[in-house]
């Protein structure tokens, strides 16, 4: 079956057909590094992840760029309210974000341009729509005049009649011909401190829509594949890069846009005041593993709205450590070898055909799971050994190369904790039960799980 993807701008799944044979320029929406990225911003990394990661598993080659938006309004006020300059202000929020990608096991980009970085690429844009007449200037900078782009609205669906006064723009988009038009470049006033750039187009700084136009071409030509984001970005946003490089370039800019649906939390909208905003950090914190976060955030297909629920991420815990014991089960199996392949064939099948369907990721997991089911009943009558047991575990690998949360570090216990495996082990062995229940549960309070077996105790951690 081949691959066939959702686009936005069509508003229809779509063949998915690359520029160039079995490689994929790919552009995602990265973060304003002002702040810790919260569970809504992660959503939408989450599902770029899994979009990668299919690509690759298909055989595509993918070159990746997620851009850092470094400069703009919240990163200039927030630096200056802490006094420090701008980039000391936001290379602390990148090594942060970094640090919780590599928590959740997302797969770092080729590129991570910064916006600071290109200057020189976001004037040329700039000047190439000055000298054709789609920009103009303004006593407080350049914008670009959205009346005269033809196009301007297909990616939101909009006709310029529906554009309506005060629609989203920035409180510093001012002196404008037109309300909806939109910043390119901001002329320098007291506000911005020191941060600015003499350039041939006057001292100032981009507007957030010209940066990522300028660091997506650059890195990728024009045009390229893909390019992600959440439905949040879908209109201003991505409707202004379009605008911009194809009226800057007289060509397409993208041919596929793919967009993930928002993340709610217990229902309502994710929100400070409702005291229902989470970062990654915060939900580590309550005790919760990273590996049950990505598992929740990936389960749920990209264009469905996602709930989370404390509720819903104890089941993914229990969910990952099932996958995790499955595969503890089958290092130790060594039963007769009962021909498997027929199982894994009819799973992997289903999982791609899933996954080729515009990533219907809860189809794909269904067919591990069944992979699981059947191979555990296996296991239970003795029926797999080593050689069905590699075969099973190379399959669950392919799996995982898409859903990431079999990866880890090889769990490790402390020589207390292997003390007790032992006594219980000696309680058992006297018909101790009151003390080997007694040893079970001090260690079900380390998150130690016993599972006793004809060879002795098995143990696991939870995902705690």
């Amino acid at each position: 079956m081949a691959l066939k993807l959702y686009n936005t701008l069509t508003r229809k799944k779509e063949l998915f057909k690359p520029i160039k044979e079995k490689t994929v320029s790919l552009y995602t929406c990265g973060p304003t590094v002002y702040n810790f990225a919260h569970l809504g911003n992660f959503r939408a990394y989450i599902f770029g992840d899994i979009l990668k990661r299919y690509l690759e598993y298909k055989g595509y080659k993918v070159k990746h760029v997620m851009n850092l938006t470094d400069v703009d309004d919240k990163t200039i006020s927030n630096s200056q309210k802490e006094g420090i300059p701008l980039n000391e202000f936001t290379s602390r929020y990148e090594k942060y974000f970094f640090d919780d990608i590599k928590t959740l096991n997302i797969k770092p980009a080729g590129f991570y341009p910064r916006a600071t970085e290109h200057i020189k690429e976001m004037v040329g844009i700039t000047k190439k729509l000055l000298r054709k007449g789609i920009a103009y200037k303004t006593a407080d900078g350049i914008y670009f005049a959205i009346s005269k782009f033809k196009g301007y609205g297909k990616l939101a669906g909009l006709e310029k009649a529906q554009l309506k006064t005060g629609a989203r723009v920035s409180k510093d988009e001012y002196d404008k011909e037109n309300v909806q038009d939109f910043a390119l470049w901001k002329f320098w006033d007291e506000k911005d401190g020191d941060v600015a750039w003499e350039t041939e187009i006057g001292r100032g700084r981009p507007g957030w829509h010209i940066e990522c136009s300028a660091m997506s071409t650059k890195y990728l030509g024009q045009p390229f594949d893909m390019h992600t984001g959440g439905i949040d970005l879908v209109f201003p946003h991505h409707e202004n890069e379009i605008a911009q490089s194809e009226g800057a370039e007289g060509k397409k800019f993208v041919n596929y846009w793919m967009h993930c649906a928002h993340l709610i939390v217990e229902g309502r909208k994710m929100s400070k005041s409702l005291r229902n905003f989470y970062t990654l950090r915060d939900v580590i914190e309550k005790g919760h593993s990273a590996r049950a976060v990505r598992y929740l955030l990936l389960s749920t297909h990209y264009r469905q709205q996602l709930n989370f629920t404390f509720e819903e991420l104890e089941a993914a815990t229990k969910t990952v450590e099932g996958i995790i014991d499955f595969i503890d089960r089958l290092k130790e199996a060594d039963g007769k070898n009962h021909d498997t392949s027929q199982i894994i064939k009819k799973a992997t099948t289903e999982f791609e055909n899933a996954m080729d369907d515009d990533l219907n990721i809860s189809e794909g997991l269904a067919s591990v799971f069944w992979l699981i089911k059947e191979c555990n009943k296996l296991l239970a009558e003795s029926k797999i050994g080593k050689q069905e047991a590699k075969k099973i575990m190379a399959a669950m690998r392919r799996f995982d190369k898409v859903m990431g949360v079999m990866e880890g570090k090889e769990e490790k216990i402390g020589s207390e904790i292997e003390e007790l495996i032992r006594e219980r082990e000696e309680a058992r062995k006297r018909k101790d039960w009151k003390e080997a229940d007694r040893i079970r549960d001090l260690l079900k309070q380390k998150n130690i799980i016993l599972e006793d077996t004809g060879k002795g105790a098995r143990w696991r951690k939870t995902l705690r």
